[in-house]
């Protein structure tokens, strides 16, 4: 019998034998391992999700009216860029749409099969060409941290049905050339889809989408779970080619992917409020720059601050070793670079997720070793 597909451990299960050694400390275990936001959303975002009378019906899986304006609104307040709301559209949060689209893309261009990702990058983007029986093929990064497509065979870009951008990345904090990006999609007709989720922490210039670029042949995805402290009830958004994005509108009424009414409604208040972003934007940065600083002294290695993101990405030699050994001298969980492909694993992943008194906690029990 031909054995099928066999999920692999999901990365972040990996750790829990981690998790004894962190759990032994007064205070507990520290997780800075996966992104999970720990601050309070907006109490209007909070108060939206109990009065919208949207939880009897069915939403439209679209995105309601209210939602995609006030998606239009941000974009226009943001990027300064004109989109109609016919060309938006919500998804669940933005894994979901990161694991799906490529089955979608398949069965609207039956002759492709490859889907490229960053070689150093969130998981689902390969995850999600294996789960639709695609070849997932890694593009090699610049020494800038974006996608090096000049290195992207021929063969590939014949058979490529996408390609996916991530900037800000995760892992690594940098920023890629998304208009170069953008024009090489066009060049070799090629799709492509960028992930701009960390967008609003961006750090080292303006937050910039690809939709700056030119709206036709790309998708921008979006999600409300950074910004605005929302991965709980999972909201996001897609904008960008007409023909791209109502192929995906249909096919996934089908499929009835639906954002819930209220969290719909919820989404609503938090993008048409850029004040808690702002807040949020310090508070990350605060983190940062302390984790930074307690690292460094502890560890020695040079933890430079991110382009972008809430991560810390730095050089430990060993991924494993260091996340271990912060575990047992730190009580602190994080990710080794491993989990974001075969070129990461010299790194350790930090998410700035935990309240300033967890983090604290950490630099004090550090300072004592």
């Amino acid at each position: 019998m031909t054995q099928g597909f066999v999920p692999p451990p999901y990365p972040y299960d990996r750790l829990d034998k981690f998790k004894s050694l962190a759990d032994k400390f007064d205070g507990g275990l520290v997780d800075l391992s996966i992104g999970t936001p720990c601050d309070a959303p907006s109490p209007a975002v909070i108060a939206a999700l109990s009065a919208s009378n949207s939880e009897r019906g069915y939403p439209p899986s679209i995105g309601t009216e209210a939602l995609r304006n006030a998606a239009q609104s941000w974009i226009q307040r943001k990027f300064a860029i004109s989109i109609p709301t016919s060309q938006i559209a919500a998804c669940i949060g933005s894994k979901e749409f990161v694991a799906t689209t490529p089955q979608y893309m398949k069965l609207r261009t039956p002759d492709r099969d490859t889907v490229l990702f960053p070689a150093v990058s969130y998981p689902t983007y390969e995850m999600g060409a294996i789960l639709a029986g695609c070849r997932p093929v890694a593009v090699p990064m610049t020494p800038t941290g974006g996608l090096d497509v000049a290195k992207i065979s021929a063969s590939d870009i014949k058979r490529a049905l996408m390609i996916w951008t991530n900037s800000p990345n995760n892992p690594t904090g940098d920023l890629d050339d998304l208009k170069s990006v953008a024009e090489w999609g066009r060049k070799n007709n090629v799709p492509v889809f960028s992930d701009e989720c960390y967008v609003e922490f961006t750090w080292s210039r303006q937050p910039e989408s690809i939709l700056q670029h030119g709206i036709d042949g790309v998708i921008a995805l979006h999600s409300l779970s950074k910004r605005s402290n929302l991965a709980g009830v999972r909201v996001g958004f897609y904008a960008g080619d007409k023909e791209i994005v109502n192929y995906l509108k249909e096919v996934r009424k089908h499929v009835g992917m639906l954002v819930p009414g209220p969290t719909q409604a919820a989404a609503v208040v938090a993008l048409n409020d850029d004040a808690h972003v702002a807040v949020q934007r310090d508070v990350y940065l605060h983190r940062l720059e302390r984790l930074a600083t307690v690292l460094s002294k502890w560890s020695g290695f040079k933890v430079d601050l991110p382009k972008g993101g809430f991560y810390l990405w730095f050089d430990a030699k060993d991924g494993w070793a260091f996340a271990e050994k912060l575990a047992a001298e730190g009580g602190a969980l994080v990710s080794p670079g491993d989990f974001y492909g075969a070129g990461g694993a010299n790194n350790v992943r930090v998410a700035v997720v935990a309240p300033d008194t967890k983090i604290e906690l950490v630099a004090k029990r550090l300072a004592k070793k």
